[in-house]
């Protein structure tokens, strides 16, 4: 694969997106995206937050079509009406990116709705928005959804003991089984797509170490792994530069149903988009189906059969 950029993302008039997100990679999503004539919704819990993207995106793409929608990963009812505006203000999707993510914040935290954060923020809010927008997807032109996991994913397993960590919180594995859960989402989102002529294709992807505020938001510019971040700034690429893999599986024309990609030096850790290596626990196709029908058991949603 050669060095893929933006530049070379296909015209995206006449396409709406969703992207989940307000800041950092999100950002550079939903930026790229509008460049290209896309049709975007900027979704965030933060209304200052997204009015800022707005005005940036304008800034740097004047005319751009893009608008916020207050959405809230950690509180299910959010999801269900922000599901429901769309419906009323579209007929069809073409492109969901699940981005939007917390990181190991240092003590346990619940989402409204009583899930582990990371859990319920990164992996189960963004199973939930994909179920409540498929019909809309169902009626775009080469609809896309493309779920966001991490290199943390290699560490990843999904504790079905104690997926919420109520007996014992490890931030780290807590947040590494909810990117484990995101990319085995995608693979089983495609599988199930494919099995039932939903006409979804479903891609992973991944930004590599990258130049966000996610180790400033929940561990906190004080903590250890917020002053490396801080101070070492220069080990994280940019934050654009960390969103190429995931705008070429929501654009290329070249990029696989179900497949996966990040960046290509350094261990996936930077570099320009490719496709990435699998985790071997991320296909297992039992586990995976059982995390899906505890998923939508927990969030209270049905995929179709």
């Amino acid at each position: 694969m050669t060095k893929w950029t933006t530049a070379q993302i296909p015209s995206q008039e006449g396409r709406s997106a969703v992207v989940t997100g307000t800041g950092g990679l999100g950002l550079e999503d939903a930026l790229a995206l509008a460049r290209a004539g896309a049709d975007v919704v900027v979704a965030g819990r933060n209304g200052q937050k997204g009015a800022e993207a707005l005005a940036h995106i304008r800034k740097e793409v004047p005319g751009a079509k893009v608008r916020f929608e207050e959405l809230d990963l950690a509180n299910l009812q959010s999801v269900r009406a922000f599901a429901a505006r769309m419906a009323a203000q579209q007929d069809s999707l073409d492109i969901l990116i699940n981005n939007a993510g917390v990181m190991v914040p240092p003590q346990r935290q619940e989402t409204r709705d009583g899930f582990e954060l990371q859990f319920g923020t990164n992996y189960l809010g963004h199973f939930a928005l994909t179920a409540h927008l498929l019909p809309l997807l169902r009626q775009g032109k080469n609809p896309r959804v493309i779920s966001l996991s991490s290199v943390a994913a290699r560490q990843g397993q999904i504790h079905f003991d104690d997926l919420q960590f109520s007996r014992k919180y490890v931030p780290m594995k807590a947040y590494g089984q909810s990117k484990i859960a995101c990319l085995m989402f995608a693979f089983e989102l495609q599988r199930r797509s494919a099995a039932g002529q939903w006409g979804v294709t479903s891609i992973g992807a991944h930004p590599g170490v990258s130049r966000t505020d996610l180790l400033h938001n929940a561990p906190g510019r004080g903590s250890l792994i917020g002053t490396v971040r801080s101070l070492a700034w220069f080990l994280f690429q940019p934050a654009a530069q960390g969103a190429l893999p995931t705008l070429y599986a929501a654009t290329a024309p070249e990029a696989k149903a179900g497949g996966y990609y990040g960046p290509d030096k350094l261990s996936e850790t930077r570099g320009y988009p490719a496709a990435s290596k699998i985790p071997p626990q991320a296909l297992d196709i039992k586990v995976a189906k059982r995390l899906w029908d505890e998923s939508e058991r927990l969030a209270g949603v049905h995929f179709p059969d």
